[in-house]
């Protein structure tokens, strides 16, 4: 790596909000928590979020990540993801007697419930997200049947409805704002009589996490996002800054900035996103510093305060081992 010409006067300007969000850091917490009362292995249907470092980090403390039940050995405690999992995968994991703790952000929580209620209204269902991603696999998996998956206008268009006048429509908690209000927009144009959530279902963190990128793109040359490439919301800030036409890359640390990235830029934007750990966004900032950027200045933002508490069993004082 060959270090780039240096700028006077180059400046960091970090966003805010950044990084992990509430349901990130419960999710972490039950699986350090159930490492701490029960011991190494610790099963995880899925990786807990889409981080390499978070991931990596709990692995090297006895977290196992399965992507199928049939690698869980019986007796095994087990955790699902902060993404959720299907109906099938939780009464399969239920029957089959293994110690269970859900890290399933409450947020994405809310939307299963509301696929459940449409479902039992006898309502059919589109789901807005991306395919194969797992909280949208789970949230599908919610019902048996009458739901379809929508990425893009493209698929509105496509979309075969059997009664338009009992229509529902939900989301994953992690797209792009802007990208899914055309979505929803041609949807209501093409079915006028759909129904969406009483609330958005893009959760607060996500929505305050790409206002930020918005504010941040439009002062900086430059937008560095820390994240992993699986991790959805860390793609969307990515997008969201390029929309803004401001480039904008995605990285997991330090060792994947390119010097010539900040080559005459004078302005570099830093953010992170909602499974990305601060520690990573420092690291970042002391390479930067060590190219020649004298200056780091904290954006103002929304300040966030949600806290989602851990399941009791888990929340009780370690010297309580009573289940």
């Amino acid at each position: 790596m060959t270090t780039p010409e240096r700028t006077p006067g180059t400046q960091i300007l970090l966003a805010n909000p950044r990084g992990f969000c509430a349901g990130v850091e419960r999710a972490i917490a039950i699986v350090e928590r159930a490492l701490d009362r029960f011991g190494a292995p610790i099963y995880v249907h899925h990786e807990v979020v889409h981080n390499r470092y978070v991931v990596d980090g709990l692995r090297a403390k006895g977290a196992i990540f399965v992507d199928s039940l049939d690698d869980v050995p019986a007796g095994a405690t087990l955790v699902f993801s902060a993404h959720g999992v299907s109906r099938a995968v939780s009464d399969t994991a239920r029957e089959r007697g293994f110690r269970i703790f859900d890290a399933t952000c409450p947020l994405v929580t809310k939307v299963h419930v509301e696929v459940s209620r449409m479902f039992d209204n006898q309502r059919e269902i589109i789901m807005i997200g991306h395919r194969g991603h797992p909280e949208v696999e789970g949230t599908m998996g919610q019902v048996s049947g009458n739901i379809h998956l929508v990425e893009n206008v493209a698929d509105v268009a496509r979309l075969v409805i059997h009664d338009p006048e009992r229509l529902s429509y939900v989301t994953q908690t992690t797209l792009s704002v802007d990208d899914a209000a055309v979505i929803v927009a041609a949807l209501r144009q093409r079915f006028p009589a759909i129904q969406g959530p009483k609330k958005d279902d893009i959760c607060y963190a996500t929505q305050n996490r790409q206002d930020a990128v918005k504010q941040l793109a439009s002062q900086c040359d430059v937008v560095i996002v820390v994240g992993s490439q699986n991790s959805s919301n860390s793609n969307r800030l990515r997008e969201v800054a390029e929309n803004l036409g401001t480039p904008a890359y995605l990285v997991d640390g330090a060792e994947q900035l390119e010097p010539a990235w900040f080559a005459g830029k004078l302005r570099v934007g830093l953010t992170a996103g909602a499974s990305a750990p601060e520690v990573l966004v420092e690291s970042i900032v002391t390479q930067l510093r060590s190219w020649g950027v004298d200056r780091v200045e904290h954006l103002r933002g929304v300040a966030e305060n949600t806290i989602f508490p851990l399941p009791k069993a888990l929340a009780m004082d370690n010297s309580d081992q009573s289940d």
